[in-house]
């Protein structure tokens, strides 16, 4: 989003997160915002508005973690492991590897297990330029 992370705030900053990342997405073009009645309630929503831009994420991470794959974290593209971290944050990881064949489906999920199982902690202390990625892990892991 291209804001400054205070690693002592963390909690607090990661909050709004999701709406501030929607808003940032749709100023972009990539979502749109639409009103939607849900019941009793209006909600807010933000559908895909370029399905291409979605299908090219997906398939990065895919490749990244079966073509490209180099088992140690501090190897890893830092916007590749962020977005890795930010799909199981959100919890549609499955949802990323679901179009693949079922050993292929197994080999994904089982090296991003994997990966999103390691101590955050250690891994930062490794890694050399990618802490804030995994304090942002260490934060989700702990709510």
């Amino acid at each position: 989003s291209g804001e400054t992370w205070n690693p002592f705030k963390l909690q607090y900053q990661l909050r709004n997160v999701r709406e501030r990342l929607a808003k940032a997405l749709a100023e972009k073009g990539i979502l749109t915002t639409e009103k939607q009645n849900f019941l009793l309630f209006d909600m807010t929503t933000h559908p895909v508005s370029d399905a291409s831009e979605k299908r090219r994420l997906v398939r990065k991470l895919q490749e990244s973690v079966l073509e490209r794959w180099v088992n140690e974290p501090q190897r890893m593209e830092r916007r590749t492991l962020a977005l890795l971290v930010l799909a199981h944050a959100s919890d549609v990881l499955e949802n990323v590897f679901a179009g693949l064949a079922d050993d292929r489906y197994e080999v994904a999920m089982g090296r991003a297990r994997e990966l999103l199982d390691t101590e955050p902690e250690v891994e930062a202390a490794k890694a050399r330029g990618a802490e804030m990625i995994w304090a942002v892990l260490a934060a989700f892991n702990k709510s």
